[in-house]
């Protein structure tokens, strides 16, 4: 660990201020405003899925640094990495929506940070906005705005509009300079990786917020388990910039392999020390898994153990013919099994590759794989993962388990579709995550087998019985009339008495009068006799006529959003 830095060196610092709050309120529209920008204009859906950095320029001069994540519930780690690098949390609430599910996950996330809330109320243009009703909400998660003597700076803007938001960004700098906010400019570089992705021209490329020393061109850092010389460094506008101070969210070009989203990035003095740190992260990361195989390979060990001691158990006072005989027996029932089990089982598994543009959201989709519970309905394995376009080796991985590619934010060439179009391989390109979502239950949903529902033709009431000789069998007959819909003689039926069903089957015959029919019509009175003789009629029993019909099974998974 590195100590603290001297306060002779400290030097005052902008703020990072995070912006969350719960999907569809306004938060990126908020930012666009703050910056003159048009982003949430070309976001897919409407709905942020990335966690971007900006540098705003105040027109008094000060800088604010905003990370702007997403409020969809499947981000909720990216969230969370966004209040850890924060100093201020701007809570967006739509005055018109009120408190919802992600607004208190931001400020579970904000108080598990210990970051301080300014909270802005927004849509406040809106006729039916209410911002004290907002308020009021959120006394109930220990948010005390002013007005109610809390210390909670509210500030009720229209981020359409441009109302009040020169107050937030006031509201924002006069927090900042409460908290003091300073940071060492010199000595090795400290930041956190926000963002990582592959850009086809430039490799890997991280954006990082650098929270202690300046970066400069040719640095070499290391971050989790890869290192890089830096090659290029840009602003959020892809400008180059030669230089990045405490505070300034930057792009990175140079590392070796990708970074994940949240890794600490620390300088270091040369590449061969970088190669080390990194050789030694692998080692120990690597160490862990052994270990973790291990217990694994024991626990297995233990049931063939256990397995073998019944096993022995039960042979043990058998002759050796017999036993050799029971070991044939069940060698034959385990071979007439196995293509039908097989068979069975391939039914029953969906393989997924999940490739997504940047790290955080193949992280997301990853979270909401990881919540899935239907196993027992339909296997889900997941074959790969990565960030990047499909390729090649992520088709032949499919093939190999006969799995779907799913692709988020990511193209896949013609030469690719057309390689998985020959295997019989579907790849799914989606731009939304729940849109992807959506998709992986219908898959799930189309390999579960058909359900079977009871649609109800008519019904019929029981007013007498008797019995026909029929040669020299009698055989019970129920005098009934048609109260709704028809009886169809083809069709299933069932006999309910007291609300409980007595008999399923099919009718002998449906006789008018004393002509045989098919069809009897709501109204008329018929005799009908079963198939199965045992069966007593009672008068106020009820007779249905129904049809069967095949359903299309939905899985029972439910992600929660």
């Amino acid at each position: 660990m590195r100590p603290q830095a001297d306060a002779a060196l400290l030097t005052p610092r902008s703020p990072v201020v995070t912006i969350m709050g719960h999907v569809d309120h306004g938060k990126t529209t908020l930012l666009d405003k703050l910056r003159k920008t048009q982003v949430a204009a070309m976001e897919a859906g409407g709905i942020t899925q990335h966690i971007g950095a900006f540098l705003v320029t105040m027109p008094s001069g000060e800088k604010i640094t905003f990370l702007d994540t997403p409020g969809h519930a499947a981000f909720s780690a990216m969230r969370a990495r966004g209040a850890r690098v924060t100093d201020i949390i701007v809570l967006v609430v739509a005055a018109d929506d009120g408190v919802m599910k992600q607004t208190v996950e931001s400020i579970q996330h904000a108080k598990d940070a210990q970051v301080p809330i300014v909270l802005a109320i927004n849509k406040c243009d809106r006729a039916e906005a209410d911002p004290e009703k907002v308020k009021k909400e959120l006394l109930a998660y220990d948010l005390v705005c002013e007005d109610y003597g809390g210390d909670v700076q509210a500030v009720h803007v229209s981020a359409l509009t441009g109302d009040n938001l020169m107050a937030l960004a006031e509201a924002t700098i006069a927090l900042a300079e409460m908290l003091e906010l300073k940071a060492d400019p010199t000595g090795p570089v400290e930041g956190t990786v926000i963002e990582s992705f592959t850009d086809k021209g430039r490799g890997p490329v991280t954006t990082a917020i650098i929270q202690r020393g300046t970066l400069r061109k040719g640095s070499i850092l290391v971050a989790g388990r890869s290192w890089a010389k830096v090659r290029l460094m840009f602003d959020e506008n892809g400008k180059t910039i030669n230089e990045a101070y405490p505070s300034m969210p930057v792009g990175i070009i140079g590392w070796k392999d990708l970074p994940s989203a949240g890794d600490e990035i620390l300088e270091v003095e040369s590449e061969s020390r970088a190669r080390e740190v990194v050789d030694w992260r692998k080692y120990a990361q690597e160490q862990e898994k052994n270990k973790d195989d291990l217990k694994i390979i024991e626990e297995k060990r233990k049931e063939h153990q256990e397995a073998y001691q019944k096993a022995r158990e039960k042979y043990g006072t058998l002759h050796w013919k017999e036993r050799s005989y029971i070991k044939y027996l069940e060698r034959k029932e385990q071979k007439s099994l196995k293509p039908k089990e097989k068979a069975e089982k391939d039914s029953n598994v969906l393989a997924v590759v999940i490739k997504g543009d940047v790290d955080g959201s193949v992280e997301a989709i990853l979270n909401i794989l990881a919540s899935y519970d239907a196993s027992h309905e339909c296997e889900l394995e997941l074959v790969h993962f990565g960030v990047g376009d499909i390729s090649e080796n992520d088709v032949n991985l499919a093939e190999t388990f006969d799995g779907i590619i799913y692709g988020f934010n990511v193209n896949a060439s013609n030469v690719i579709q057309q390689s998985a179009a020959k295997k019989g391989i579907k790849v799914k390109l989606h731009k939304i995550i729940y849109r992807l979502v959506e998709d992986l239950q219908e898959e799930l949903s189309s390999r579960l087998p058909c359900a079977v529902e009871e649609h109800p033709i008519g019904e019929a009431s029981i007013l007498a019985t008797f019995s026909v000789t029929e040669g020299k069998k009698k055989v019970p007959v129920a005098g009934c009339r048609v109260l709704k819909g028809h009886l169809e003689k083809q069709k299933k039926f069932k006999l309910i008495r007291n609300g409980h069903i007595i008999w399923r089957g099919s009718l002998t015959s449906l006789k008018h009068h004393k002509d045989d029919v098919s069809i009897i019509k709501t109204g008329m009175d018929c005799g009908l006799s079963l198939d199965e003789e045992k069966v007593e009629f009672k008068v106020g029993d009820e007779i249905v006529c129904y049809e069967e019909r095949e359903v299309l099974a939905k899985t029972s998974w439910d992600p929660g959003f």
